[in-house]
């Protein structure tokens, strides 16, 4: 991730405690789901058998771990299990945690290549309703809290209340806002906002674009030209593009994100209402089947529900 989001060394433990806490909560229905489903089922002596695989491999389906990762864990127990080295409640538990920890840990962080590159050019896509223009203004929030000066701009002029929601974000946030009228051309105001932002020197221009159905060609043709506007203007950019994702979609959201990423050249995931669902385990789905990393997690309403996405304390948070 870029390196503008990099805490003082001496406020890590603090952040690390605050972050496993949120995420504790946000994940709580989920880890109902997984954890304490996996504990009534082993609860007693019960033998590890084929029927309590069974149980254990819907338990994970309905927690949205998805088919292929599901095969994987289960493939491992059972090697586990002929070598005899699963016994308890604990060492089932302990191996799920491995297993999801490889599949969250197989993807790279974002290259560093673009880090010093000032202003540095995020996109943000998605489809309306996910809270994209949302997750934008917590985003900004989070680069302003850093000391960090931010340019939003309103590259969804298909939606005057979209234009209306990020003025007012740029009002809470501190942020500039650059825009036009609702209709205008998208291509235009990210030409004036990395425009703008090259001539202050700001440090991260937040472009939002329109709530784009994956069937709409058109929207995605504008999108790519929104693209090569932002190359024009700033070498590079878009340095990221995050895709928002609605966390109680689950599966049915991934058929959108395949196309997203196939056409816009998404680089992470933004998954917002992760506390809203029982199926928190759509990001371990989200990385096995779209091959990328989710960089932040929307855990509530407020402007600091949006964490940055940990492996480590992900797990830990469902079991712990």
């Amino acid at each position: 991730m870029f390196s503008i989001f990099s805490k003082k060394k001496e406020d890590e433990p603090k952040q690390a405690g605050s972050l496993l806490d949120r995420l504790k909560q946000s994940v709580s229905k989920t880890r109902t789901q997984i954890a304490a489903k996996v504990e009534d089922l082993i609860s007693g002596e019960k033998k590890i058998d084929p029927e309590l695989l069974t149980k254990l491999e819907n338990a994970l389906l309905a927690a949205d771990i998805g088919p292929r990762t599901t095969h994987q864990i289960l493939e491992a127990v059972r090697q586990k299990l002929d070598r005899h080295a699963l016994n308890s409640s604990a060492d089932l538990k302990g191996e799920l945690r491995n297993q999801l920890l490889h599949v969250l840990r197989k993807l790279p962080a974002n290259g560093s290549a673009a880090q010093e590159t000032r202003p540095h050019v995020i996109f943000v896509v998605g489809v309306n309703g996910t809270g994209k223009t949302t997750t934008i203004g917590k985003l900004a929030h989070r680069l302003r809290q850093d000391g960090r000066s931010v340019v939003l701009a309103a590259g969804d002029t298909f939606r005057a209340a979209a234009i209306e929601q990020l003025g007012i974000w740029a009002s809470r946030t501190g942020a500039e806002i650059v825009k036009t009228k609702s209709g205008g051309d998208p291509a235009a105001v990210v030409y004036d906002a990395l425009s703008s932002a090259r001539g202050k020197n700001a440090d991260v221009v937040i472009v939002d674009t329109a709530g784009r159905l994956h069937n709409k060609s058109n929207l995605m043709s504008e999108l790519d030209k929104m693209k090569r506007t932002a190359t024009k203007v700033i070498p590079g950019a878009p340095h990221e593009v995050l895709l928002v994702m609605d966390a109680t979609t689950g599966q049915n959201g991934l058929a959108q994100a395949r196309e997203f990423t196939a056409t816009a050249g998404v680089t992470g995931i933004v998954l917002t209402k992760l506390d809203g669902t029982a199926k928190g385990g759509i990001v371990v789905a989200i990385t096995r089947e779209l091959g990328l990393p989710v960089q932040y997690v929307g855990t509530g309403e407020s402007m600091e529900d949006l964490v940055p996405f940990d492996a480590e304390t992900f797990v830990e948070s469902l079991f712990d």
